[in-house]
């Protein structure tokens, strides 16, 4: 076996596959964007407010959907998916703090913002939960958690095909289809003040809030 313990750890596993998909993302995710996330990065926008965190930022496509009068920092953990969100930020005239990090140990201080974004990446963070608990540290008492994701289906038919889906996606990719944030974040002791299931139950959007 080649490669040191941390090149072997599920985050360097991930690195080295979001490395990999970063030069065609964009093109790949604005089809589901359209198709099955419809509105979703609209509707994490409008609800950001203040010091916004977003944790695995990828490239940088919720920038554009932000409201002028928010700062922002992204944690990434894909150098190449970074430097294409940097690289996005300077298009947009937006002068965001774009770290690398690991979503598991944000390289953030405690309760240090106000807004706290993850879309479309706890289905593949390898401990999702460590992730919820990381973003509940790095929020001020008050602050927002959202979250866009898709999971597991509620209609049986969609959820056996996730399933068999996640029997490929899992090895290849560390993408899972059958999971859902939502006992995650409530297990976590966050006030849940939105929560909505769409395209037969397989996305889901959460605003939730943790207590003063």
């Amino acid at each position: 076996m080649t490669g040191s313990a941390k090149d072997r750890t599920p985050a360097a596993r991930q690195q080295r596959v979001w490395d990999k998909t970063a030069p065609s993302y964009d093109k790949q995710i604005s089809f589901f964007e359209r198709t099955w996330f419809t509105g979703g990065r609209e509707w994490l926008g409008e609800r950001a407010r203040g010091r916004v965190l977003e944790v695995a930022i990828g490239t940088g496509r919720n920038l554009p959907h932000y409201p002028a009068d928010v700062t922002i920092t992204g944690i990434e953990l894909s150098p190449a998916m970074l430097a294409i969100a940097r690289q996005r930020a300077a298009g947009l005239g937006l002068e965001a703090d774009l770290r690398a990090g690991d979503a598991e140990q944000l390289p953030v201080a405690d309760g240090s913002f106000d807004t706290v974004v993850c879309a479309l990446s706890l289905c593949t963070i390898p401990n999702p939960a460590a992730a919820v608990a990381e973003m509940r540290r790095a929020l001020a008492p008050g602050g927002r958690l959202l979250l866009l994701d898709h999971i597991a289906s509620t209609w049986p038919p969609v959820y056996a095909a996730q399933w068999l889906l996640e029997q490929v996606t899992v090895r290849t990719a560390g993408e899972h289809f059958t999971r859902r944030q939502l006992s995650l974040v409530e297990g976590a002791g966050f006030q849940v003040m939105e929560a909505e299931r769409l395209k037969a139950g397989t996305v889901e959007r959460i605003h939730a809030v943790k207590p003063a």
